[in-house]
């Protein structure tokens, strides 16, 4: 019996697309494969051999993934199929009413099936939940007046729709699905090896090595500003040219060292200097380099890496940013299961120091977030030693600007340049001077000058510290005057503090970061603070807010950043360094890293008190002082609306001389510190041994 061509025609048109399309993709896979067993035929009746590429070139990875999805889109579509959905009222006034249905079957607590008489395709309908099918049954019972004996069966069942949940699973996925095989067959196909994911599979090689041909041009003469760190590291240096004098006296030399410490300190110079003073093989690589989205890829990087160091021993590894791999263990799992940071880790610490042991070769890491770092990664055995590099101290500045200051053309003495930057750029670092200085020369540059003078030096650095001027920045009569206003009271402020920082520049011209003002101050060289110069330190910051309060009776957002400062600074002394009576001698961790406070609720409240009556006490200290030199503040911010910019001349010929003794000039500054010059003389021992290897160096030359 041939089927009626209008329904025909309607299954056609009410077809699912996806169902259409992968159904002509499943027949072009079929005709593919028809034409290649043509060709094979053809093939090898020609030359009587088969192709052993046919395999790997033809459609077999888009065939299979075809038919899978044609095969679950299919079972779903003809179990669908095979029951025809109704309603309600259809059920009810056309089989319920007759008396037709003997069984109702409820499917999932969703669907009710059933058949009716001698039709065997099944029919259903949506329930919407079981109170409510019994209601509607017991109302349409009533309603059509059917006994008991003649009402209807109800079975509850739980299906799993499998194929119509793979089908459904394949439709929502087709994309996905198409895109990896596609991508793995053509990477394959292409000749492309994927490390960790296929036997046989090549891995790209991350490590950089540098030996006597393609040797880094850095020697430590280039590092300055951490002279016990370069010791340290000519020590690992010395012991692989020459390890017969540590072994005569039965010394093993440390198997590594971390360079830590703040970004822009030198510690990645440190290493290139090593490299290029070793004389050795150096193999550089980066912490995240050994990290990808494939299974054991770092693992495996990490073995090649240390096979390498062993085949060309005596020589220095150097791992930078090493907190990518060398985190603490046993923290979040994202996405549960395998983690490959932490099996990379633990490779990399049996390379450090398990069975197989590493003579002669020394490994370096660097990085700024020490902290983090896995405790077993610590360890004596594996980086014995920790090496902290700091922010240079003024002397350590001069020996970086002397360095940076050569490529410049200056008339200017460089040493005279050197030792005034440096006092004038308490907390730089060495990144930061080598900026300072190239900016110098920018500047230059823009006016067209000869050569670079200390005026260029100066206005370098106003831009790292607060970015470029804005001269172009349009602001009201108004905001200009509460900007003056404002600075003048930080100014006020602190030149009548005797503890705050001496002013070196104010000025009203906005800048680059955001700021409508700029004032520049010396901070002491200190590690050590007491309470009173805290205090001070506090008041001189709140001197803005405190001037807008007593000359215009409002504030401003302008002082949001002196505000996070003061904030710091009482949370400091009372939370973390002892400093307040109430709290007491405790030290509580502030610094947010932990989701739980290490205090109670109450302490917590006790602390907040503390901080704002504190800050409080710093403000109404800092507003009365300013009522008391009211007119001295009216003097400066209306010079500063006249000049724009004053330097502490004219401060001192407006105000008179500040009367507190303060070390402005070099010499001031490192008075009583054992001179002038970073000391920069090596151990008696490392010089003989350095000596020794110079001399070997020139008798190998000369031969």
């Amino acid at each position: 019996m041939s089927q009626n061509p209008d329904k025909k025609d309607r299954d056609q048109k009410d077809k699912d697309p996806l169902i259409a399309f992968l159904e002509k993709l499943l027949k072009k896979a079929e005709h593919d494969i028809e034409e290649g067993k043509k060709d094979r035929g053809k093939d090898d009746k020609g030359t009587g051999k088969k192709d052993d590429k046919s395999g790997s070139d033809g459609p077999g990875p888009m065939l299979f993934v075809a038919g899978a999805l044609a095969v679950g889109a299919t079972l779903a579509l003809a179990q669908n199929d095979n029951r025809e959905e109704i309603s309600w009222t259809e059920f009810q006034s056309k089989y319920l009413a007759m008396r037709s249905v003997n069984e109702l079957v409820v499917i999932n607590n969703e669907k009710a099936v059933f058949r009716s008489g001698s039709d065997p395709r099944e029919k259903c309908f949506t329930i919407g939940s079981v109170e409510n099918l019994e209601r509607k049954l017991a109302s349409a019972y009533k309603d059509y007046d059917i006994p008991v004996r003649d009402q209807v069966n109800i079975i509850y069942r739980i299906e799993t729709e499998w194929a119509k949940e793979i089908g459904s699973w394949l439709s929502r996925n087709l994309l996905t699905i198409i895109m990896l095989v596609g991508s793995f067959y053509m990477l394959k196909k292409m000749g492309k090896d994927l490390p960790g994911m296929m036997p046989g599979m090549k891995k790209d090689s991350k490590i950089n090595k540098f030996d006597k041909e393609t040797a880094i041009k850095v020697k430590f003469s280039d590092v300055a500003g951490c002279e016990e760190a370069k010791i340290e590291i000519l020590e690992f240096v010395n012991f692989l040219k020459n390890p017969k004098t540590y072994h005569d006296l039965g010394a093993k030399i440390p198997k590594g060292a971390i360079l830590q410490g703040p970004p822009g300190t030198g510690k990645t110079l440190l290493a290139k200097a090593t490299a290029g003073e070793a004389g050795v093989p150096f193999l550089s690589v980066n912490g995240s380099e050994f990290l990808e989205m494939f299974v054991g890829v770092g693992p495996s990087r990490v073995r090649d890496l240390f096979k390498e160091a062993r085949k060309d021993a005596p020589c220095i590894i150097f791992i930078d940013e090493i907190d990518a791999i060398g985190g603490k263990r046993g923290g979040s799992n994202v996405g549960g299961g395998h983690n490959e940071r932490e099996n990379t880790l633990n490779q990399l610490l049996v390379e450090l120091d398990g069975f197989t042991a590493i003579n002669d070769v020394v490994v370096l890491a660097g990085t700024n977030r020490a902290d983090v770092l896995d405790p077993a990664l610590l360890r004596p055995g594996r980086f014995d030693r920790q090496i902290h590099i700091g922010a240079p101290d003024i002397k350590g500045r001069v020996s970086i600007f002397m360095v940076h200051l050569k490529p410049l053309k200056t008339l200017l003495p460089l040493e005279d340049v050197a030792q005034k930057m440096a006092a004038h750029t308490p907390g730089f670092t060495g990144a930061d001077i080598a900026s300072v200085c190239n900016e110098a020369a920018l500047i230059a540059a823009r006016y067209a000058c000869p050569t670079v003078e200390m005026t260029h030096f100066e206005q370098a650095v106003e831009r790292v510290i607060g970015g470029m001027e804005k001269k172009s920045r349009v602001l009201a009569p108004e905001e200009k005057k509460i900007v003056a206003y404002h600075e003048a009271g930080h100014a006020i402020a602190g030149w009548f503090l005797e503890y705050a920082a001496p002013l070196l520049k104010v000025s009203i011209i906005p800048r680059g970061k955001g700021a409508l003002g700029y004032a520049q101050y010396l901070p002491k060289e200190m590690t050590l603070y007491s309470t009173n110069q805290l205090l001070d330190m506090m008041c001189m910051t709140l001197g803005g807010r405190a001037s807008e309060q007593i000359f215009f009776n409002s504030i401003t957002t302008g002082a949001q950043d002196d505000l996070q400062k003061v904030t710091k600074y009482a949370y400091t002394q009372v939370a973390e360094c002892g400093m307040n009576a109430k709290v007491g001698n405790l030290s509580y961790d502030m610094s947010g890293q932990y989701h739980v406070k290490p205090f109670s609720e109450a302490t917590a409240e006790m602390i907040d008190d503390e901080c704002r009556k504190m800050v409080c006490a710093a403000y109404d200290r800092t507003v009365a002082l300013l009522t008391e030199n009211k007119d001295k503040v009216e003097m400066v911010a209306e010079r500063l609306l006249e000049k724009e910019v004053l330097t502490k001349e004219d401060m001192v010929e407006l105000l008179g001389p500040r009367p507190f003794k303060e070390a402005v000039t070099f010499q001031e500054i490192v008075a009583g510190t054992g001179g002038e010059k970073e000391n920069t003389e090596m151990p008696a021992g490392l010089k003989e041994l350095d000596q020794q290897l110079k001399d070997n160096e020139r008798e190998e030359k000369k031969q």
